[in-house]
C-alpha cells in the first residue's frame, strides 16, 4: 500500500463492538467487570505481600551476617578513638603564628 493508498491518522478508527443493549447483556458485563477487578486487586495484594517478605527475608540475612561485626565494635576498647572522648579527656587550644620576611605572593591579611 503506497503512501497515498493508506488513510490518515484521523481516518484510522478501531471499531469496537457495540455495548450490550440488553438487560442480560449488561448484567454479565457487570459481572465479569467486577470479577477482572477483584482479581487484579488479588494479584496486587499477592504481590505486594511477595515483595514485603522479601525484604524482610533481606534484612534479616544482612542483619545475621553482620552480627560479628557489630559484636566487635561493641567490645572495641574505647582508647582506640583518635580524638580521646570516651575518656573524658579533651584538649582545647588556640595557635598564634609569628612569621618574618614577606608574605607570598597573593597573600591577603584578615
Amino acid at each position: 500500500m503506497s503512501h497515498e493508498e493508506s488513510p490518515s491518522f484521523s481516518q484510522q478508527r478501531i471499531h469496537f463492538q457495540q455495548a450490550p443493549k440488553s438487560l442480560a447483556g449488561k448484567l454479565i458485563s457487570l459481572i465479569l467487570g467486577i470479577a477482572f477487578l477483584t482479581l487484579a486487586f488479588m494479584f496486587s495484594l499477592v504481590a505486594l505481600a511477595v515483595v514485603a517478605v522479601g525484604g524482610v527475608a533481606l534484612w534479616g540475612w544482612l542483619w545475621w551476617k553482620t552480627r560479628a561485626i557489630r559484636k566487635q565494635m561493641r567490645e572495641q576498647p574505647a582508647q582506640d578513638s583518635p580524638t580521646g572522648f570516651e575518656t573524658g579527656r579533651v584538649i582545647d587550644g588556640e595557635v598564634i603564628r609569628e612569621t618574618t620576611g614577606t608574605p607570598p605572593a597573593g597573600y591577603l591579611p584578615r
